[in-house]
């Protein structure tokens, strides 16, 4: 790849604020996680597309962690950086904090790692992206943990599809005793 194919990482960070209004709230009262989640993916995708600069979609969320209940009424901002790039797919983090205006605290909310992948609007086949330019220590270790991630990711889902075809249900019935379930199956 020649230099004008890498993309410093600055180049494509985002920053979304949104204030948390009634029509989000749950039963529960509480901003509803759905919310959030639809934020993080537009605040993904925008990042993204941003990086490699065409249309992507969202291939995968890693677990998104609810680490404190938003409330109506409270500032949500979401930071997003292209964390690892392969040859089409990124990865994308996001961190997304909470600020209630009365009392002025700031809390984290959410964080997630989105795997993106640049596509043809036409084809709708992945298209290769720009590469990183890492500029620092933090950048680099953003991208080597992205690797890692993949890595186990990729390492896990061959763990459970083999698990999963050597599954014997006759077998492993006894794993059923204690557990929160009752058998009511027909033979």
């Amino acid at each position: 790849m020649s230099e004008q194919e890498y993309r410093p990482v600055k180049a494509s960070q985002t920053t979304l604020k949104e204030l948390m209004v009634p029509h989000y709230a749950n039963f529960g009262g509480k901003v509803h996680g759905g919310v959030i989640l639809s934020l993080m993916d537009k605040i993904a995708y925008t990042c993204a597309a941003s990086h490699a600069r065409c249309y992507c979609v969202t291939a995968s969320i890693d677990s998104v962690d609810f680490l404190n209940p938003v409330e109506v009424g409270e500032l949500l901002t979401l930071h997003a950086s292209v964390n690892y790039v392969g040859r089409s797919s990124m990865e994308v983090g996001i961190k997304v904090v909470s600020e209630d205006f009365h009392n002025g605290v700031v809390k984290p909310t959410n964080t997630s790692y989105f795997t993106m992948v640049a596509v043809d609007e036409e084809t709708r086949k992945p298209v290769q992206i720009p590469g990183l330019v890492l500029e620092e220590d933090v950048e680099v270790k953003r991208f080597l943990e992205g690797m890692m991630r993949r890595k186990f990711k990729q390492h896990h889902r061959d763990e459970m599809k083999a698990a999963r075809k050597a599954l014997d249900i006759e077998k492993e019935l006894h794993k059923l005793d204690g557990q929160n379930c009752q058998l009511a199956r027909t033979r």
